[in-house]
C-alpha cells in the first residue's frame, strides 16, 4: 500500500477536513430527497459504507485486522455503539422537540469534545481555541434558533396569556424529553470523535472504520427491528437505494471516513468544531439544489460559525 502512504503524506489534513465537510453537507440534501424512515436512512447509509470498505479491508489490511489488540477492538466496538446511539437518539429527538432545538443541542458536541480531549487525551486547549469553539456554537444557535426566538417574541406580545400558559403546559414535558435525547446525541458524537482520535494514533484507518461501521450497522438494525420499522429491501424502490448509496459514498466515505483519517493528525477539538460547518454547507447546497433561500439569521449565524472554525483552526499550537 505504498501509494496510499504516499497519498497520506502529500495530503494536508486541514484540506482533507474541508473536503469532508463538503461531503457531509450533502447528507441533509440526500435525506430530504428520500422518503424512507429516518432510522432506515441511517441504517443503509452505514451498511453501504461498510460494504464499500470491507473488501478493501480484507484484501489489503487482513494482517492489521488480525493484529488489532483486544483492548483496541473493544474500544472500536464501543465507538460503533456510540455512533449508532448518536444517530438513534438524534433522529428520535426530532419527533419530540423542534428541529431548531434538536440541531442546536446535538451540535453542542465540540464543548464535550474539548472537555474530554483535555481530561482524557491530554490535548492542549488554549484560550483562542476555546473562544473559537464558543463562537462557532453560538453561530449554530443563531442559525437554528434565531427565527424561532424572533417569532416567539412577536407571539409573546400578540397572544393572550392564558393561551401561552396552555401551550407551555402541554408542550413542556415532551420538549424536555426531546431536548434530552438531542443532548445525549451530542455526548455520543463527542465520544465517537474522542475514541477516533485515540485509536487512530495506532490503528490504520480502514480496519478501524470497518469495525466501527459494522458495529454501528448491527446496532441500528436492532433499533429498527425493535421499533417495528420495515427494513426489507423489497419495501423500497430503486430510487431510494440510489439515495442510500449516495449517502454512503458522499457523507460516508468522503465525509466521516476522511474525518476519521484526519483524526490521526488533527486535534479532536479542531475536528469537532470543523463539523459545525456542515449546516453552513447544507444551507448553500439547499439554496442551489432546492431553491431554499436562507433567512437573515441563517446567513448571520453561518458567518459566525465560519469565523469560529477559523479562530479554532488557527489557534492550534504551532499555527499562526
Amino acid at each position: 500500500m505504498t501509494w496510499l502512504a504516499s497519498l497520506e503524506e502529500r495530503t494536508p489534513p486541514m484540506a482533507a477536513l474541508a473536503v469532508s465537510i463538503v461531503a457531509v453537507s450533502t447528507s441533509a440534501i440526500l435525506i430530504r430527497f428520500s422518503d424512507a424512515p429516518s432510522i432506515v436512512k441511517a441504517l443503509y447509509r452505514v451498511v453501504f459504507t461498510t460494504l464499500l470498505l470491507a473488501p478493501f479491508a480484507v484484501s489489503h489490511y487482513r494482517d492489521d485486522l488480525r493484529a488489532l489488540s483486544g483492548r483496541d477492538a473493544v474500544v472500536a466496538v464501543v465507538t460503533g455503539v456510540a455512533l449508532a446511539a448518536h444517530f438513534a437518539t438524534w433522529f428520535e429527538s426530532l419527533e419530540w422537540t423542534s428541529v431548531a432545538a434538536s440541531v442546536t443541542l446535538v451540535q453542542s458536541q465540540p464543548l464535550f469534545v474539548a472537555i474530554g480531549a483535555a481530561v482524557l487525551l491530554d490535548e492542549a486547549i488554549n484560550r483562542r481555541m476555546v473562544g473559537g469553539i464558543l463562537v462557532a456554537v453560538v453561530g449554530v444557535a443563531v442559525m437554528s434558533l434565531g427565527g424561532l426566538v424572533a417569532g416567539s417574541l412577536v407571539g409573546l406580545f400578540t397572544t393572550p396569556l392564558p393561551t401561552l400558559a396552555a401551550r407551555a403546559g402541554s408542550a413542556g414535558s415532551t420538549t424536555l424529553y426531546g431536548n434530552a435525547l438531542a443532548l445525549v446525541g451530542a455526548v455520543m458524537a463527542a465520544g465517537y470523535v474522542l475514541a477516533g482520535r485515540s485509536l487512530r494514533q495506532r490503528v490504520a484507518l480502514v480496519p478501524y472504520v470497518t469495525v466501527v461501521y459494522s458495529v454501528c450497522a448491527v446496532v441500528l438494525l436492532g433499533v429498527a427491528l425493535a421499533d417495528g420499522v420495515t427494513v426489507a429491501p423489497s419495501a423500497y424502490p430503486a430510487e431510494e437505494w440510489l439515495l442510500f448509496l449516495g449517502m454512503a459514498v458522499g457523507p460516508g466515505i468522503f465525509g466521516h471516513t476522511v474525518i476519521n483519517w484526519a483524526l490521526k493528525y488533527v486535534e479532536s477539538s479542531v475536528v469537532s468544531v470543523t463539523l459545525l460547518g456542515e449546516p453552513v454547507g447544507s444551507t448553500l447546497l439547499a439554496l442551489v439544489l432546492l431553491g431554499e433561500a436562507p433567512d437573515v439569521f441563517t446567513v448571520a449565524g453561518g458567518a459566525v460559525v465560519l469565523a469560529g472554525i477559523y479562530v479554532t483552526a488557527t489557534g492550534r499550537p504551532g499555527e499562526s
